[in-house]
């Protein structure tokens, strides 16, 4: 008897423990979601339930659906509770980075996310508390940011609540809850050089501290942003010292010379000059024409073409080096010996373009 009892007691257990485990549709007939997007290298995550409308429309906002402001639910702790701007248990927003909603900062984190309705003006809320269910136990202790947005019409109808990333740029998106004929637009930026720059700090403390190549990205972000260069400059000098080659030299010299030491970026210019490709060399200088350095980058091209006489690369860098600078008529006789030399029809017409935009008098770049 008492080994059916323990029998018995196993078998109990053991079905307790499997219906725990056991998933079901969440209640009221919602849809689970899951919307991932990335804004720079940050990772925005938001979880939330999907109600329907299901033939209620124009009956949804103010109503007992979605409540106008602040009411007590009448269960739970909160007296004062806002819209859960989903269903069922808390709409989470979880980011990876530090962020900007609406221009006001918010630490990078996950968050419970509510809204205050109203017609005129509603009110987004952040809040610490991501773990309860709805806004029965909504606190305004745990409010980490509260943003006022203005509600938006549609022109037509939304049957499953959901959220959209719109209008993304590299550093900022706008997020919108869509339900019904109403849309909440919030927009959240980050602070791209940051993000990349704290993010290359944790890769150069691990085995990618051993790479040229980061060390070489972290200085070049650097120097293009004009930021943290002295940092910057430390990280490109441990780039030269793995590799010596015509980028992570050219990188040194830039950051040299925004730090007011032009000597030494001279001498470093002329090593990446010394040991840098045809390619290279005409690559540069095109950039710097892109960077309105029309001066410099006509001396690179005259290095290049020195280094390199008498080939249709170096041919159309001094087209373009002369023609940044205003001297058509030099640009005009390079134009013609690289069409000479053009190895395709594709580099042949390009030439035969710029010819015809010299004999205009006007610039080919």
């Amino acid at each position: 008897m008492r080994t059916l009892h323990i029998f018995t007691a196993l078998l109990f257990t053991s079905i307790f423990s499997t219906a725990q485990v056991l998933k079901s549709m969440p209640p009221g007939g919602n849809k689970k979601a899951i919307t991932v997007e990335q804004i720079g290298i940050t990772d925005v995550t938001i979880k939330y339930d999907r109600p329907g409308v299901k033939g209620r429309e124009g009956k949804i906002y103010g109503t007992d659906i979605v409540h106008t402001g602040f009411v007590n639910p009448g269960f739970g702790t909160s007296k004062a509770a806002p819209w859960r701007a989903g269903a069922n248990e808390n709409t989470t927003i979880e980011f990876s980075t530090d962020v900007k909603i609406e221009g006001k900062d918010l630490p990078a984190g996950k968050y419970g996310f509510f809204i205050a309705y109203d017609a005129n003006e509603s009110i987004l809320i952040f809040s610490k508390n991501s773990t309860s269910w709805g806004s029965y136990f909504y606190d305004d202790k745990e409010d980490a940011l509260r943003v006022n947005i203005k509600p938006v019409a549609l022109d037509k109808s939304i049957e499953r609540l959901k959220y959209e990333f719109m209008g993304q740029t590299e550093n900022s998106a706008v997020v919108a809850l869509q339900w019904e004929k109403l849309s909440f637009p919030f927009k959240i930026e980050v602070d791209l050089v940051k993000t990349q720059l704290d993010n290359l700090r944790l890769a150069l403390r691990n085995r990618d501290g051993f790479k040229w190549e980061v060390s070489e990205q972290a200085a070049s972000l650097c120097l293009q942003n004009n930021t943290n260069l002295e940092e910057g400059l430390e990280w490109s000098n441990s780039a030269v010292s793995f590799d010596k080659n015509f980028t992570t030299l050219r990188t040194n010299a830039g950051l040299l010379e925004k730090l007011g030491k032009k000597e030494k970026a001279d001498s470093t210019n002329k090593a990446a000059y010394a040991i840098g490709s045809m390619t290279e060399l005409h690559q540069y200088g095109r950039m710097l024409i892109n960077q309105k350095k029309s001066k410099e980058a006509l001396e690179v091209f005259q290095i290049n073409a020195k280094k390199n006489p008498k080939q249709f690369t170096t041919y159309a860098g001094l087209t373009r080096g002369y023609s940044a600078v205003g001297d058509y008529k030099t640009a005009l006789v390079n134009a013609k010996a690289a069409l000479a030399l053009a190895p395709d029809d594709i580099n042949k017409n390009s030439v035969k373009n710029m010819i015809d935009k010299l004999q205009k008098g006007q610039d080919v770049n």
